[in-house]
């Protein structure tokens, strides 16, 4: 009986369909339908504001840890001006990769780059130099007259130069004694010692563009902007005795050494060329 019904199974007719064909239709399917990621459209990568200005002349690439303080410092401008000149909403918050324009809009940043711009003088001689030498070199244009004899005029006397360029008459910002000196990758100034309270001095006349402790590394800070060229920076003081916008004279008590941000009392100051640092022992009046 038991062989019977074993034959009898054999023999009985397959109703259902074999499991790998649903197999490889469903991998057929599966190949043949698109990708739900392949057709989805790739968002737009995002770039920072002012990226198109990346690289050209007369702007600054944002990088990290930068405020408008310190690119304003290192491009020589007041950082108001940047904030203007960029439409800048909140002038607290920069984004890495962002590109501020650096020089006022119609200026000729390649020409600003490679001249320092002065305040248009036409000859070689002190600005408080008389004006009579003009009138000469007008004079001489006139026609001739008979000559007369008479003593030659003796040339003005130039004024103390200190080493500066570009008319700056500098004086030392501080009267201790140098403890560090100019190196253009630690140290971008001088590094000069006293005591708590000391007079800082202005190392020239100018306009105070920046005073407060905005900038991580120089504690309390006066920045000053001389002309188009020149700015200088004077940092660690326990006070500061200036405003924003003041102009101050050279020679003029502008803050009192202290040891903000800094291991020791002492006054680091610098000199900043087209925001470039510059040694100022090398435009300073020798001691």
């Amino acid at each position: 009986m038991a062989l019977v019904a074993l034959m009898a199974a054999c023999a009985a007719p397959r109703t259902s369909r074999a499991p790998v064909e649903e197999r490889t239709v469903g991998k057929t399917n599966a190949a043949s339908a698109p990708s739900a990621a392949a057709s989805a459209p790739a968002e737009p990568v995002k770039l920072p504001p002012g990226a198109e200005n990346a690289g050209k002349p007369g702007y600054f690439t944002v990088r990290p840890g930068d405020t408008l303080i310190r690119v304003g410092l290192e491009t020589g401008q007041n950082w108001k001006d940047l904030v203007k000149w960029n439409n800048l909403e909140n002038p607290n918050v920069l984004e890495v990769g962002q590109v501020l324009r650096v020089v006022a809009p119609g200026v000729d940043p390649s020409a600003t780059a490679t001249r320092p711009v002065t305040s248009g003088k036409v000859e070689a001689r002190p600005l408080d130099a008389p004006k009579e030498p003009a009138k000469a070199a007008s004079a001489a244009s006139a026609p001739a007259t008979p000559p007369v004899a008479t003593a030659p005029t003796p040339a003005p006397a130039p004024a103390a130069s200190n080493g500066g360029d570009d008319d700056v008459n500098w004086l030392w910002p501080a009267s201790g004694q140098v403890v560090s000196r100019f190196d253009e990758v630690r140290s971008k100034g001088l590094g000069i010692a006293g005591k708590a309270g000391d007079p800082v001095l202005a190392a020239a006349d100018g306009r105070v563009v920046y005073a407060g402790s905005g900038l991580r590394g120089y504690g309390n800070l006066v920045i000053l902007k001389h002309n188009n060229t020149y700015l200088t920076a004077y940092a660690h003081n326990q006070a500061l005795l200036v405003k924003e916008e003041q102009t101050v004279k050279r020679g003029q008590k502008i803050a009192e050494m202290g040891a903000t941000d800094s291991d020791r009392v002492k006054l680091h100051f610098e000199i900043r060329k087209q925001g470039k640092p510059v040694d100022p022992e090398k435009l300073l009046p020798s001691r």
